[in-house]
């Protein structure tokens, strides 16, 4: 095998040959990343309904204001939770937030990172970032995480009907 790789030690072709590998294989793997283009909204007027509707339900989370968020939750909501599982009634969902976020903990959207795509004849998923400060833990270091939100039009009412939350 060692005069194998001997007779191409000092070939001219053999190197050219390696060359051009090199070339395309890293053309090619570069046109594949380059596909992914960067979030530009579909629709700019459902981007900013979603954002407006983003802000009022956790200004109301934020504040402990249990009635605007009741409104705004579907009836049928199911709410993923990546260390707490799956919950699917709404009245545990806000006796959850009445009883370990009111008064200690505070979310903050991460500017510039909700994409909003439009859902034919239902709505509109959000993605996006955002981070938590526990005022209980002052000195503990909040890191943005994502989630996603399904929003459901009903007549002329958002109302979240999935959420995703991931920490």
């Amino acid at each position: 095998m060692k005069d194998f790789f001997d007779y191409f030690k000092g070939n001219f072709f053999f190197k050219f040959l390696l060359f051009l590998y090199a070339l395309f294989s890293s053309w090619f793997t570069n046109a594949q990343i380059q596909e992914i283009e960067a979030y530009k909204p579909s629709n700019i007027t459902l981007q900013n309904e979603i954002i407006k509707m983003d802000s009022i339900y956790f200004n109301a989370y934020n504040i402990c204001d249990i009635k605007t968020q009741r409104d705004i939750l579907s009836n049928d909501i199911e709410f993923f939770h990546d260390k707490g599982g799956l919950s699917t009634s709404k009245d545990k969902i806000l006796e959850g937030i009445k009883k370990n976020i009111c008064g200690k903990v505070k979310r903050t959207l991460i500017k510039g990172s909700v994409e909003v795509y439009p859902i034919k004849n239902y709505g509109a998923v959000q993605i996006a970032y955002h981070k938590f400060f526990n005022n209980r833990e002052p000195n503990q270091k909040s890191i943005p995480v994502k989630f996603m939100i399904i929003w459901k039009k009903e007549n002329s009412a958002w109302k979240m009907t999935k959420i995703i939350s991931l920490h």
